[in-house]
């Protein structure tokens, strides 16, 4: 079983930065966890929830995450060096599985919640340690003598092995091990390119700008780009959170670390996050796609911009003749309760879906329903029959 697992690791590495063949061990990507609201602009994490996280302790020293299909040691093994970190994951036994390793920094980074901080993990579920960091499997392209790790401030970067107390250091570099419990699938092509000024990412099903915004904006304004942006008759698209933001990044490759026959514009930037840092609430995480490394900044600096949209499975087949965000026809946008609809009548049937293609409420009288329980973000009305079309819905 070891062997077999050090192959999938050698192939996940070898074919990740060509776009081709490309071992997915994660079944979707995360939200954050951001659930607390700093800005009235709309658009920032909070006012999506596509995959909220959601962990099973599983009593046995393990945790099962049901988003990603990853279980996960529940208390990290503790300090030691890189080396010594992947030799412990190979011996580990836990909860009568022997099959444990390093995770990648994708799959670290996954486990994250960006509502908290020191540490930026749900502490309910993940016994809290003197870690300020977790190693990964993945090393610094072109420097193998630095090794990509988490922190427990949030974020992913690029560090010596010689850091950890261990080797020397003076920081306290943790060993967090985790196991596959499905078979890992092979993706055929990492991104597909679908000519229309968008991208596909068929590891995690989002669509993604193709050409970044030439310009830079402050965060606020960034928010704002995104919430208005059309493109490819598509009005959903959004500013991307850190984790959506950090999956574009390719860490055997630099300058820029984001694969550039994809995003041909991408270069070395500063790309912002929707995503607020929760004790410093004046800045909030961006991408830096010189090496990949996601850290904060305050809100008012000026950084590129790269837009999302999905999940593109789900959504695609509901927005037919999308009509302008602040239609007229539903009201009120933003809503808050209820939803009015001018287009009434004995022929056209009302249908209402979640931002990822779930349908809410289908019939001829959405104004009696209540959505006050529905989570705040951006929702679709769709009117079928003679005067058919879909409008963008916010809820506040």
């Amino acid at each position: 079983m070891k062997q077999i697992i050090t192959i999938t690791q050698i192939f996940l590495l070898l074919n990740f930065c060509t776009g081709q063949s490309l071992m997915k061990t994660m079944l979707r990507l995360p939200d954050t966890g951001q659930t607390m609201s700093y800005t009235s602009t709309f658009g920032e994490d909070n006012d999506y929830s596509i995959y909220p996280p959601y962990f099973i302790i599983n009593g046995n020293g393990t945790i099962t995450d049901t988003i990603t299909g990853l279980m996960w040691q529940q208390v990290d093994g503790g300090e030691m060096t890189i080396e010594n970190a992947t030799s412990y994951c190979n011996a580990l036994i836990l909860g009568s599985f022997t099959d444990w390793r390093l995770p990648t920094a994708h799959e670290s980074f996954s486990i994250l919640n960006h509502q908290n901080s020191s540490p930026a993990l749900n502490t309910s579920v993940f016994t809290t340690t003197s870690a300020e960091y977790w190693w990964t499997s993945d090393r610094q392209a072109n420097d193998n003598t630095k090794v990509w790790a988490t922190n427990s401030g949030g974020g992913i970067g690029n560090h010596p092995k010689s850091e950890t107390i261990s080797a020397g250091g003076t920081k306290h570099f943790h060993v967090r091990a985790v196991r596959d419990i499905n078979t890992p699938t092979t993706t055929l092509n990492h991104f597909t390119d679908n000519g229309n000024g968008t991208i596909t990412d068929n590891v995690t099903n989002f669509v993604w700008q193709k050409l970044c915004y030439t310009d830079s904006l402050t965060w606020e304004n960034a928010l704002i780009y995104a919430d208005t942006l059309s493109l490819n008759s598509q009005l959903d698209w959004r500013l991307p959170n850190i984790k959506e933001l950090q999956s574009l990044n390719n860490e055997t490759i630099i300058n820029p670390s984001i694969n550039t026959t994809y995003f041909s514009n991408i270069g070395i930037n500063k790309y912002w996050s929707s995503s607020t840092l929760p004790n410093q609430t004046n800045k909030a995480w961006y991408l830096y796609s010189q090496f990949g490394i996601t850290t904060y900044d305050v809100k008012t600096t000026r950084h590129k911009v790269i837009c999302v949209r999905g999940t593109c499975n789900l959504i695609s087949g509901i927005q037919t003749n999308l009509k302008e965000t602040k239609s007229s026809i539903a009201f009120p946008n933003p809503f808050k309760t209820t939803i009015n609809c001018d287009l009434k009548n004995a022929t056209n049937i009302i249908e209402f879906y979640s931002s990822y293609g779930e349908l809410l409420y289908s019939g001829k009288h959405i104004e009696e329903q209540d959505f006050s329980s529905l989570p705040a973000g951006i929702y679709f009305l769709k009117i079928t029959g003679k005067a058919g079309f879909t409008t963008k819905l916010i809820k506040e």
